[in-house]
């Protein structure tokens, strides 16, 4: 297992961490009991995986009560990471990022985690009816109180995400550390624009399902969509994508993994594992055999070949405006050139598609 630093913090994590999904019986993604939990954290934490990422509406607060029991006597060995914002009830005010709901749910996590603090908390989404800074100056205030050692955000756009770490620097409050973003081969509409904020505050990207919901395991064919036992077949695609396209893609992961002795899985977790701003890439498996096998991306290192075949596969294409400001900034500036050469030495940053004077 490799480690990396938790966005611009000193706290070091693994670069795989264990997802909780699968945690109890309340949401239909696995359903695992205490013995089963117990046997995952247990395999997971000797394998070198030091960072578990939960959340409190993960089957209700079922997931964090078994997760709680099984880190009994552990817990300060781990980086532990919760969240925050979707309903828990049908209370109305048991929802949202409101100062109320935060207060409470924050004290209902510590008590099923069975822990006096929580290593990193998130906001699970944006709120739009609650002032920004009500959910920011609740969230400082968690961390002065030592509830909370860091803070995170999951799911914003980037505008959101910066509206909110430009508050939190105006008003003087503790700051963003992590965005947990969905992210994988199949599924890479991040890198549009919001890799790019997440590198120029030196925020971690947490990446969730980077399987895109178990369809990168390889598993699913044209032919056999849906086996039986799947995610797929259990409660329908997990994240939306192109299915035609997935599939020319899940034929170049094959490929990849074929030259590699490696499985699926593997190659498009490496892949992540290889990009820009990542701090961790959350794994969740059913069965021992499977979480097994995803650690071992932590091992493949793909080659240059790899990744520019991967990357051409699951090409999504550069939209407006970011294939202008790369235009203008790589292609039309000649400073860059004589700053980063190391960037144009395949041939370009960015494709010139004016033919510039620059682009010679």
């Amino acid at each position: 297992m490799k480690y990396r630093k938790l966005g611009n913090t000193g706290l070091i994590v693994s670069e795989l961490a264990l997802g909780t999904m699968q945690f109890g019986k309340k949401m239909n993604l696995g359903s695992l009991g205490q013995e089963d939990t117990t046997r995952m954290v247990k395999l997971a934490l000797e394998r070198g995986i030091n960072f578990i990422d939960t959340a409190d509406v993960y089957s209700l607060g079922e997931s964090e009560t078994l997760l709680g029991n099984s880190l009994k006597g552990i817990r300060d060995e781990i980086v532990l990471a919760t969240k925050v914002r979707l309903p828990m009830d049908g209370n109305l005010n048991t929802s949202g990022a409101t100062r109320v709901n935060i207060m409470r749910e924050v004290e209902a996590s510590l008590q099923r985690l069975q822990t006096d603090y929580i290593d990193l908390y998130q906001v699970h989404g944006w709120d739009s009816i609650t002032p920004l800074e009500e959910t920011v100056r609740t969230l400082d205030d968690l961390v002065r109180q030592g509830k909370v050692r860091y803070i995170g955000l999951s799911n914003l756009m980037s505008w959101q995400a910066a509206t909110a770490v430009m508050l939190q620097e105006r008003l003087g409050l503790e700051k963003y550390v992590t965005a947990q973003m969905y992210y994988s081969l199949v599924g890479r509409e991040l890198e549009y624009e919001f890799q790019s904020f997440a590198e120029y505050y030196n925020i971690g990207i947490l990446v969730w399902s980077p399987l895109a919901g178990g369809f990168l395991s390889g598993k699913y064919s044209r032919e056999n969509p849906t086996p039986a036992g799947t995610r797929f077949a259990e409660a329908g695609q997990f994240v939306p994508f192109d299915k035609e396209k997935g599939y020319r893609v899940i034929d170049v992961v094959k490929e990849v993994a074929r030259r590699h002795g490696a499985s699926a899985s593997a190659v498009a977790l490496a892949w992540l594992l290889q990009r820009p701003a990542i701090s961790s890439v959350i794994i969740a498996a059913r069965k021992a055999e499977h979480l097994e096998d995803n650690l071992r991306a932590s091992e493949l290192q793909l080659s240059e070949d790899d990744v520019r075949q991967l990357d051409s596969a699951s090409d999504p294409g550069t939209p407006y405006p970011k294939w202008m400001v790369l235009q203008l900034d790589t292609a039309e500036d000649p400073r860059l050139k004589i700053l980063h050469p190391e960037r144009y030495a395949d041939g370009g940053a960015w494709k010139d598609l004016r033919g510039t004077r620059w682009s010679g």
